[in-house]
């Protein structure tokens, strides 16, 4: 069993869900999360940065603090078997993927084992 986890933009649940849901994988978590990606300073913003000591407060300064802004995502998170991997993730590129910075992150984890805690049923089960 494999734990994927796919952070996308707010704006692609429904369609996230559906397309889930529509594939065969009905069960899964969505959450609310805050981050950011890797926004790398230019070096021009980088050598204000340097030169002045301090954030500058302009233009400049706005761009620096851009990086470090928190931005409003979704986490989907479900449990499918490793063979149904490689089905899921391109599901997930396919619904989320607009070629564009900030369409998201996807993780795949192991899972070692599960328990429904109704009735203690162990392993493949209990997903």
């Amino acid at each position: 069993m494999k734990e994927v986890m796919a952070i996308v933009r707010p704006a692609k649940v429904g369609a996230t869900k559906e397309a889930l849901a529509d594939a065969g994988f009905p069960s899964f978590t969505c959450q609310v999360v805050l981050g950011r990606g890797k926004k790398l300073m230019s070096e021009t913003i980088a050598t204000a940065v340097l030169d002045e000591g301090e954030v500058p407060q302009n233009q400049l300064g706005e761009a620096i603090s851009e990086a470090t802004r928190l931005i409003s995502k979704r986490m989907f998170t479900l449990i499918v078997e490793d063979d149904d991997v490689p089905r899921v993730v391109k599901l997930l590129i396919n619904t989320n993927q607009n070629k564009t910075p900030g369409d998201g992150k996807i993780f795949v984890l192991p899972i070692s084992d599960s328990y429904r805690v109704r009735n203690g049923e162990r392993a493949a089960d209990a997903y």
